[in-house]
């Protein structure tokens, strides 16, 4: 490979805060909200032009799966009564687990203020800045240059774990065994849906019969292939539905080239889809294309090494951590085919059986060799298997909560995160 010397130079030190949150999707507005709470000063970085990541940029349909975190409470009964001002009035049309991307942003905006937490949009999170073994801030470059932003305390809720790749925090990408790692989806929201006659299939397992033939069938065999499933939910507007029907497989989300790949292939399936419904999906006939999402949706990529790992028998047996920082996640195995359309062998969603909730414990958030660094979301330790559950968006928000509080008790008491009392924090995110 060809190089180039970069010139050494002096850059500015262009904000010192106490909590600083690397990316603002569902991790970081938890962890953001609750550290400013907690008096801290805090700021958040996002490429972005707005928070809430996957479920505001990434245009997901929906919140699926469960936690107990108080702030992701707080964010849907917010949304839900926003939702009869800016948008479908009518209550019994808007359920809570429903999102609308646009009141979504707004709700969150607030909360932000509220809280006192600095937002920093169309910014880029470059490196951290590690001074004996401990993060003591991050690069950042963005229309104002390049500078730097020191920080007490740095949680990483970036999704791919840029700021602790970047520290050198141990990580393997994928499935253990082969690398490989699920798929990614772009959203596209869809108009002109007659609701009384359609069909909203929620999962690669629901089959719907048709006069034409059963609709995930006819999907892997007619669409263009890694394409090849039917995922439609319907939304808080008249006539809408949010599709999650793109698919392309090798994608590593840490390489440029590879994410660039991963939108265009996903992006060009657009257009058969929409056909595809057109044709064959009852009340779909007059569908027309309203907007895509900004943000590719990521399921996967690097996995770090905490002082504790998730397991997938941990979440099979219900297990209770002493040291729990999140309580009653619950979801099942959702793993995406990596060679295909629909579910993997290893996923498991319509044949759950695991009734019970569970417990991720505070070591997960703590990564090996570094100090002054907290993992949030789905970047936690966790392995491939357990990580296809915990990466949903309400047990993220229910991370990025514990690691806020996390944070801001390491910075209040002077202490390392380490050090912190994971009793104090089960008392602030606990039920």
């Amino acid at each position: 490979m060809n190089t180039y010397t970069e010139n050494t130079k002096n850059i500015p030190i262009s904000k010192d805060v106490d909590v600083l949150v690397c990316g603002g999707g569902p991790a970081g507005v938890g962890a953001a909200i609750r550290a400013g709470r907690m008096g801290m000063s805090t700021l958040v970085i996002e490429a972005f032009d707005c928070l809430g990541g996957v479920a505001t940029s990434g245009m997901m349909s929906h919140w699926t799966g469960h936690s107990s975190s108080k702030i992701l409470d707080e964010i849907t009964d917010r949304c839900f009564e926003k939702c009869k001002v800016l948008g479908w009035a009518e209550e019994n049309k808007c359920g809570k687990e429903k999102i609308n991307q646009e009141v979504l942003k707004i709700v969150l905006d607030e909360m932000a203020k509220e809280a006192g937490v600095e937002t920093l949009f169309y910014t880029l999170v470059c490196e951290a800045v590690v001074e004996n073994g401990r993060v003591i801030g991050v690069i950042i470059q963005n229309k104002s240059g390049r500078s730097m932003i020191k920080a007490k305390c740095v949680i990483d809720a970036t999704g791919d774990g840029d700021i602790a790749a970047s520290a050198g925090v141990p990580f393997y990408k994928g499935r253990e065994s082969d690398g490989k790692m699920q798929p990614c989806t772009i959203m596209f929201k869809i108009g002109g849906v007659d609701y009384s006659r359609a069909v909203f299939p929620g999962s690669f397992e629901t089959k719907v019969q048709t006069e034409k033939g059963e609709l995930q069938a006819m999907a892997k065999k007619l669409l263009p292939f890694p394409a090849g499933h039917v995922l439609l939910y319907s939304q808080t507007t008249p006539g809408t539905v949010c599709c999650n029907m793109t698919n392309c497989i090798d994608v590593d989300a840490t390489n440029a080239d590879s994410l660039t790949k991963g939108l265009k292939v996903c992006r060009s399936q657009i257009e058969p889809i929409i056909k595809f419904l057109k044709e064959f999906v009852p009340g779909y006939e007059k569908c027309w294309l309203m907007s895509s999402a900004s943000l590719l949706g990521i399921r996967e990529t690097r996995h770090f090494e905490g002082i504790q790992t998730l397991e997938a028998e941990d979440i099979l047996d219900a297990k209770f951590f002493d040291n729990w920082v999140v309580r009653r996640a619950f979801f099942n195995f959702d793993v995406h085919n990596m060679t295909g359309a629909s579910l993997d062998a290893t996923g498991i969603q319509h044949n759950w059986t695991q009734p019970k909730d569970y417990t991720i414990p505070y070591g997960c958030l703590l990564p090996k060799k570094i100090e002054g660094l907290l993992l949030s979301g789905r970047n936690i330790s966790g392995s491939h298997l357990a990580h296809s559950n915990f990466r949903v968006m309400p047990i993220a928000i229910a991370l990025g909560e514990a690691a806020g509080t996390a944070a801001a008790l390491a910075v209040k008491e002077h202490i390392p995160l380490r050090s912190v009392d994971v009793k104090r924090i089960q008392n602030i995110v606990g039920e």
